[in-house]
């Protein structure tokens, strides 16, 4: 896998992933299609949501370990961690012998946790295939005691299930054939990329894309390197009149867009607006089996960094590592036996929907939609129970827990302040429940919707996380606080009614790591300004407050309350819970 991510850059209030689906022209132009080609090209893609990403090669033998010793948090790296000559590395291949392989058995088990596609390494980084090829000896077949093609035996397991399938091929890094990228620490790796490409890779792809029947997902991995422009040109010319209905990620090289974003391990803030994406994650900590790699998500987490992808309307291409022997590791699976469960319960919520309408994820968890439904993904439920659906136009037809056969109603308010209410009593799922509504239409959200918060009896105006428009590229509301705040350009801001004007403490509730502390940021209240710096919490989880200085507010009437950053010398500006304004007079 890929060891560094490309953001894409956006602007603006914090966006639930608005489903657009405008290409850019250039994009539209690498396939010579249509905008409506593109659309019903991607629709299976689109409608999927969830699917099964596979790293197998002999990397498993080595299990994150050579000469005896463990290799940092390493898997599939290991031939480049340890700077492995190619020739002592490929000694692997005469261990590797998958004898307990079962396709059938991956394939039922990808299908029954509701994955819709599956993507499998053919060939990664250490240049070993995964499947017969003629292009050279350094294969499954010519070079392991297993002597067996295990594509073939997946494919028609894949047929078999109607699970769609998808093909992993390393083009680029190739620490095995001189030539590739990478592996300059062997001096017998040096050769001619132009020759790695023309005898390598073009023959290799032809084979899978030929020998294998229709693919629906080529999953390149790192661009650059041996892949210049007029290789790449070479590569996506001939796949296109192999298999002209195929989806390419965006890593082939070459300047070529692809049809997909690929975030990895990581789901972005805002999604990719404009364009298909899928986020691509480990279960534990590495993509090819470690053996001692037992730092495993737990299945709320997988299901809701699920409901996160799909409420910005990404998928989730989750990773299994088999053994050297061919077997899923038994951890992988419990957690996928827990996702099948739920989404046998919930998979109404994911498939086939978009993105959360609202301007904003609620702070109580996700948002999808389709046709006239919105899907709830509630993973904090509010001491009051209310999830409040904010600048929501439609009237609410009805509500219902999705686990509910029966649909026994839920109380609903429609008009200025849109909301559905779970009693006291509901059976709530443990990792996320689903409450489905019913609108009168299909939802119409207004896309600014204004938040007014009013001062108290006394005079306290308490701004918290929920109620916040944040402007910027990284920061996003997380549960009851704003996280991720990576970027300093960030910044977040309150709308208020002022109805007793006068001297205020300003007082922040705010966590921050040691690494992160003295960030600098600025509180506005008005015209009005105060400004100090962070000091650690303890962790980003623990929260203190903080009285960052004292401001008046002269006269009655809306006002702005606004946080930005100054500087941020570690991780991140702070996790900001909220900011409270308390009247100095009344102290």
């Amino acid at each position: 896998m890929k060891r560094a991510m490309t953001t894409l850059v956006l602007a603006g209030v914090i966006l639930g992933g608005l489903a657009a689906r405008a290409t850019d022209p250039a994009a539209l132009k690498e396939r010579n299609e249509t905008q409506a080609q593109r659309d019903a090209r991607m629709q299976w893609f689109r409608d999927a949501k969830l699917g099964m990403f596979i790293h197998w090669g002999t990397y498993a033998v080595a299990a994150g370990e050579w000469d005896g010793k463990e290799v940092g948090n390493c898997g599939e790296w290991i031939q480049c961690w340890r700077k492995v000559p190619a020739a002592e590395y490929a000694k692997l291949a005469a261990q590797f012998n998958p004898v307990k392989y079962n396709a059938e058995q991956w394939v039922r088990a990808a299908k029954d946790a509701g994955m819709k596609y599956v993507v499998i390494t053919t060939k990664h980084h250490e240049g070993f295939a995964m499947f017969k090829t003629a292009a050279s000896p350094y294969n499954i077949v010519n070079a392991t005691p297993y002597k067996r093609d295990p594509l073939k035996e997946f494919v028609a397991a894949c047929r078999k299930h109607g699970m769609r399938l998808g093909f992993y091929y390393s083009q680029n890094l190739d620490w095995h054939h001189p030539g590739g990228g990478g592996g300059e620490w062997d001096p017998a790796h040096k050769g001619d990329p132009d020759a790695y490409v023309s005898k390598i890779v073009i023959p290799q792809v032809r084979e899978i894309l030929s020998n294998y029947g229709p693919v629906d997902v080529l999953w390149w991995d790192i661009p650059g390197g041996a892949i210049n422009k007029p290789r790449a040109d070479a590569i996506h010319k001939m796949v296109l009149g192999l298999q002209p209905k195929i989806i390419m990620n965006n890593r082939l090289g070459g300047g070529y867009q692809g049809d997909t974003e690929t975030p990895e391990r990581t789901i972005p803030a805002n999604g990719f607006p404009g364009r298909d994406w899928e986020t691509c994650m480990t279960m534990n900590e590495t993509w090819g089996f470690k053996k001692n790699d037992h730092s495993w998500k737990s299945s709320s987490t997988l299901i809701r960094q699920l409901a996160d992808c799909a409420s910005m309307g990404g998928n989730y291409l989750l990773n299994v590592g088999p053994t050297a022997e061919g077997e899923i590791p038994v951890p992988s699976l419990e957690r996928m036996t827990a996702i099948g469960k739920w989404m046998k319960v919930n998979g109404a919520a994911v498939y086939g929907t978009s993105a959360n309408p609202f301007p904003r994820k609620p702070a109580w968890g996700r948002v999808t939609q389709k046709g006239e439904m919105l899907y709830l993904f509630v993973f904090d439920l509010p001491a009051n129970r209310r999830l409040v659906l904010p600048g929501l136009k439609n009237k609410i037809k009805g509500a219902w827990l999705l686990a509910d056969s029966a649909k026994a109603q839920l109380a609903v308010a429609s008009g200025e302040t849109a909301a559905v209410t779970v009693p006291e009593g509901a059976a709530l799922d443990p990792y996320a429940t689903v409450v489905a509504v019913q609108l009168d239409g299909k939802p119409e959200v207004d896309p600014a919707p204004m938040t007014v918060i009013a001062q108290g009896a006394d005079g306290l105006l308490a701004l918290k996380a929920e109620d916040v428009v944040i402007r910027g590229e990284t920061a996003k509301l997380e549960n009851d606080h704003i996280g991720f705040w990576t970027n300093a350009g960030d910044s977040v801001a309150w709308t208020c009614s002022i109805t007793k004007p006068g001297e205020y403490k300003v007082v922040i509730e705010y966590a921050s790591e040691t690494k992160s502390a003295g960030a600098g940021f600025e509180i506005a209240v008005g015209d009005a300004k105060v400004s100090d710096k962070t000091v650690s919490t303890g962790s980003w989880q623990k929260f203190s407050t903080a009285t960052v200085g004292t401001v008046k507010i002269g006269k009655a009437g809306k006002t702005t309350v606004s946080v930005r950053a100054l500087s941020k010398p570690g991780d991140g500006v702070m996790n900001l819970r909220s900011v409270t304004l308390k009247p100095v007079a009344a102290m």
